[in-house]
This record gives C-alpha cells, sequence and structure tokens, in this order.
C-alpha cells in the first residue's frame, strides 16, 4: 500500500508540473479558457496530460524506482513540449495557441491524436 501511496502522490506532483509547463507554453491563459468553456482548450491540455500519464504508466511498469519515473517523466514534458514547437513550426498557417484560444476543435483534436500517438511511441522506448 505505501508503494501505491508514493506512486499517486508522485503522479500528482508530475502532473501538476506538467500543466504549469504546458500552461506557460501557451500564450493564452488556460484557466481563463476552460472557466469561458472553451472546449478546445480543455481537450488541448487534457490530451497533454493523458500523453504524460501515459508516459509514466509505461516508466512504472518497465521500472520500479521513484527516481527513473522523475527523469522519464520530465523527459516526458520535454518531448511533449517540443511537439508542440515543431507542429507550430510546420505549419506557419495555423498558430496553435490562436486557434485553440478560438475554440478550433480540428486543431485540438489533431493535436490530442499527435500528443498521445507520440506519448505511446516514447512509452514504448522505455520499456
Amino acid at each position: 500500500m505505501l508503494n501505491v501511496g508514493i506512486g499517486i502522490v508522485l503522479l500528482f506532483v508530475i502532473l501538476g508540473v506538467g500543466a504549469l509547463v504546458f500552461s506557460k507554453l501557451t500564450r493564452y491563459n488556460d484557466s481563463d479558457e476552460l472557466a469561458k468553456g472553451n472546449e478546445a482548450a480543455g481537450l488541448y491540455m487534457g490530451s497533454k496530460l493523458l500523453g504524460l500519464c501515459i508516459i509514466v504508466a509505461m516508466v512504472s511498469f518497465s521500472t520500479h524506482s521513484w527516481i527513473a519515473m522523475l527523469i522519464w517523466s520530465v523527459v516526458g514534458i520535454i518531448i511533449l513540449c517540443l511537439v508542440y514547437f515543431i507542429f507550430d513550426w510546420v505549419t506557419p498557417r495555423t498558430k496553435v495557441c490562436e486557434e485553440i484560444a478560438k475554440g478550433n476543435m480540428a486543431v485540438a483534436q489533431l493535436l490530442r491524436s499527435l500528443i498521445i500517438g507520440v506519448s505511446v511511441v516514447i512509452g514504448t522506448f522505455l520499456m
């Protein structure tokens, strides 16, 4: 039970840090957009956190080291941030933050698929 408790606490810390980093990455205020009911912003933030959970799950499955879980979680956060930058760079006509702030669900759905797919691939590298 102690291991489960430690794992849950670490997961919440990792997700909290991830949410903070991801929020700083966007040019809009995530909390404000969510409070306004911007579904695209919610889907995008949820996708990033889900992607991070996928990476943490695969790391925890392959190792019993809390340190390894933390290190790979940081790597996961960095990779998910890189996904955002690369997507923004290869689609110069589509400014991700502007489209999400406008509630563009098409962009949010595309990013969701990309983030989750990359997270699964990265997670398999860690196993």
